[in-house]
């Protein structure tokens, strides 16, 4: 049942002011006096009324300068990316269902996927053969080594978990692969864990650290606004910066820039925990990555702006971990997130309807 536009409005305002605050006290987190000017202030709110007629929040533009001290006025306010720019840019009615990592393997051809073990759909258990008993499931999951279990629905790191099991005994938390099961209850997969390419195991060997690609399609063509490395900390199995991770930019030529960011007031980090020096770093199969990300967005016509994590196996080609059609945007690492193209993506999208329920 549709809700009232009152509610909607209600919900939507509610949304907006929460995004706000988390900014804002994140912006308390950052040790320096950094501030914008009255006169950055009136530009920015210039640039974005002409560009959509608008006034937008400049809490952004505050926390990214006070950040890295870079100013643009083409920072991407996230309250409004969520609210509008998102649900106008792509189709939302059709993200769950197609965002369900179970899918993934079935839904995009042409690119390298982490080796499924076993896949829970509905509370349907499968393995590459097709739908197979809890029991069964069970005994394939007994004696693993390697191996991330995730929720197929969630993202940003939630629930995965890396383990390793002997004798129907897990790594995690002592948990029998039964319990393991049980306690995700439903929709989650078991992947085998990638084995990375010697350079990216070199950033950090404990979790699989992927390039982030965000693409946009437009028209006839797929444009890439930024390409980001997501690197995971000494230890930690996971590389998502809201996981502990950090990230920093990678040029056109497939180096790294001199810093990364990890949680706000985590910044500027030059270094890696294994004592690689960012700026200069070459990820190997870099234009691969983009070619891989480029060619599969044309498979997925109902969304225009598209998330890509990849990450290079050993023999230096690009493995899909997964993509998101509300995927975050690293603009403290990276810069205005549409760059260049920041006026075009806008206006392409602004005139329709948005798609994003409240």
């Amino acid at each position: 049942m549709k809700l009232p536009t009152p509610i909607l409005k209600i919900r939507r305002k509610l949304y907006e002011q929460n995004i706000i605050k988390s900014v804002r006290r994140n912006t308390k987190k950052i040790n320096n006096s950094r501030d914008l000017s009255t006169a950055q202030e009136k530009e920015i709110e210039q640039y974005w009324r002409n560009l959509i007629g608008i006034k937008v929040p400049l809490d952004w533009h505050r926390y990214f300068y006070k950040r890295t001290g870079v100013y643009s006025v083409q920072y991407i306010p996230t309250s409004l990316y969520f609210t509008d720019i998102i649900g106008r840019a792509n189709q939302m009615n059709f993200a769950r269902a197609y965002s369900d990592k179970n899918v993934t393997e079935t839904l995009l051809k042409g690119v390298r996927h982490p080796q499924t073990v076993v896949k829970n759909m509905n509370g349907y258990f499968f393995d590459n053969e097709g739908n197979i008993s809890k029991e069964r499931a069970i005994e394939i999951c007994s004696n693993l080594e390697d191996v991330i279990i995730k929720p197929s629905m969630l993202s940003h790191g939630d629930g995965v978990k890396k383990f390793s099991c002997t004798n129907g005994q897990t790594s995690v938390e002592g948990k029998s692969i039964e319990q393991l099961f049980d306690s995700y209850k439903t929709d989650f997969i078991i992947q085998k864990v990638v084995h990375q390419h010697e350079r990216m195991n070199a950033l950090n060997p404990s979790s699989v650290n992927t390039v982030r690609v965000l693409t946009y399609h437009s028209g006839m063509e797929v444009l890439v606004p930024y390409t980001v490395i997501r690197i995971g900390r000494k230890g930690w199995d996971i590389d998502n910066e809201t996981a502990g991770g950090i990230s920093t930019k990678i040029n056109p030529d497939g180096t790294l820039c001199k810093y990364a960011y990890g949680a706000p007031g985590n910044d500027m980090i030059e270094k890696t925990d294994t004592g690689v020096t960012l700026e200069g770093y070459a990820i190997p199969s870099f234009d691969k990555v983009i070619e891989t990300a480029q060619r599969l967005h044309l498979q997925l016509p109902h969304f225009n702006l598209i998330g890509w994590d990849m990450c290079i196996d050993e023999e230096g080609e690009p493995v899909l971990i997964e993509w998101n059609v509300w995927p975050e945007l690293s603009q403290s690492a990276n810069g205005p997130a549409f760059g260049q193209y920041t006026e075009r993506i806008i206006k392409e999208i602004w005139g329709r309807k948005n798609s994003r329920p409240f």
